[in-house]
């Protein structure tokens, strides 16, 4: 494959120095910002992960920041999920429509205060959407991308290893809750949350300037724990049925589709620019879904969708898939129609290389 030419435009991260400096050895490109994807091998990585901590460059993971009087009220606007309930120091997961009921975006929000709230977006120009509401709708809001980065300390040791950096009482917070915690004179929120399943914490770097000051704090820190720089990790993600936006659910699908319809409270979130579409899907069902598969053989790069076939017709597609050491499968992550999608039917997948035999399982691995 051919490599990315640097430029302006794809920028760089606070952390892309201490980045670089442990051996990166590929990126891929997230909301217009390097995301590392490959330190020693894929595989390497994904037993380092399980066992020990990695420290993450995240920084692509961008906020919005939505400040003044109808900041609520713009939050509740972009989600069907119900923010009524949401207390100060709260994390929630929250699928992003639009007016069809499309997703847009599966980030976390943060709230800091009744009239102050970060989006921690996937990969899509959110910001753009937010700021066309706000303006459209006349709403006392301020809307922008602060300089904010976060830093993902993920793993088994992540507990050890933050301890030491920010104090014992960094073991306390509760999952997808967060605090505030003071690095060499600057206070950061720092969440227990993370792309992985193996646990840790997200520290949401005030200023690039302090990027490098804590990475190096970190790793020093680290280095009889086995600290290393590490990063998303394919084959763990799909383990754990995370789901990467704009591979396995796209605007054309609604969050019932990619198995989100517990975090939407469709009647009772008032506001919710897609609340009427979302209201029909969740009367009638979603007609397709997404499902873990387990599929036999060796598995190729998977970089753009493959047919889930059931004899000559094709009933949905793979967007996510790797090779499982620790469970010796294939594991995937697809979309596929109701009419096919209980756990144990038996399916095949047209791969680059060919068909593989498939199941559909009921659960992920992890």
């Amino acid at each position: 494959m051919a490599l990315i030419s640097p430029s302006r435009r794809l920028r760089r991260t606070p952390f892309s120095d201490g980045v670089e400096a442990s051996g990166v050895k590929a990126y891929t490109v997230y909301n217009r910002m390097l995301l590392p994807t490959v330190f020693r091998s894929v595989v390497e990585d994904y037993h380092h992960l399980k066992n020990a901590v990695q420290v993450w460059d995240v920084s692509c993971e961008r906020q919005i920041e939505l400040r003044g009087p109808d900041a609520s009220r713009l939050m509740q606007m972009l989600t069907p999920r119900d923010l009524r309930g949401m207390q100060l120091g709260q994390c929630y997961y929250v699928p992003i429509v639009d007016e069809t009921g499309g997703m847009l975006n599966d980030p976390v929000a943060l709230k800091l205060a009744e009239d102050r709230w970060w989006i921690s977006i996937a990969d899509s120009d959110l910001l753009l959407w937010v700021k066309g509401l706000a303006y459209g709708y006349r709403l006392d809001v301020l809307v922008d991308e602060p300089d904010i980065s976060p830093l993902a300390v993920q793993g088994p040791k992540a507990d050890d290893l933050m301890a030491r950096v920010f104090g014992d009482a960094v073991r306390n917070i509760k999952f997808f809750r967060f605090g505030w915690f003071d690095f060499q004179g600057v206070s950061m929120a720092v969440a227990r949350s993370g792309y992985s399943k193996q646990g840790g914490f997200e520290i949401y770097v005030d200023g690039t300037a302090n990027g490098m000051p804590l990475w190096n704090t970190l790793m020093e820190a680290g280095k009889d724990l086995d600290v290393f720089a590490g990063c998303p990790n394919l084959i763990e993600r799909i383990e754990g049925g995370l789901l990467s936006y704009g591979n396995d659910m796209t605007s054309h699908n609604t969050p019932h589709e990619a198995g989100l319809g517990r975090f939407c409270s469709t009647q009772t979130a008032i506001g919710c620019v897609g609340r009427d579409a979302l209201l029909r899907v969740a009367k009638e069902g979603p007609t397709q879904q997404v499902r873990a598969i387990s599929m036999e053989g060796s598995i190729p790069p998977c970089d753009r969708p493959w047919p889930i076939m059931a004899g000559a017709k094709r009933v949905g597609q793979v967007t996510s898939a790797a090779a499982s050491p620790d469970y010796g499968t294939g594991v995937a992550i697809g979309m596929v129609k109701m009419t096919h999608w209980d756990e144990g039917t038996t399916l095949s997948v047209d791969t680059p290389d060919g068909p593989r035999a498939a199941t559909v399982n009921e659960n992920f691995w992890i």
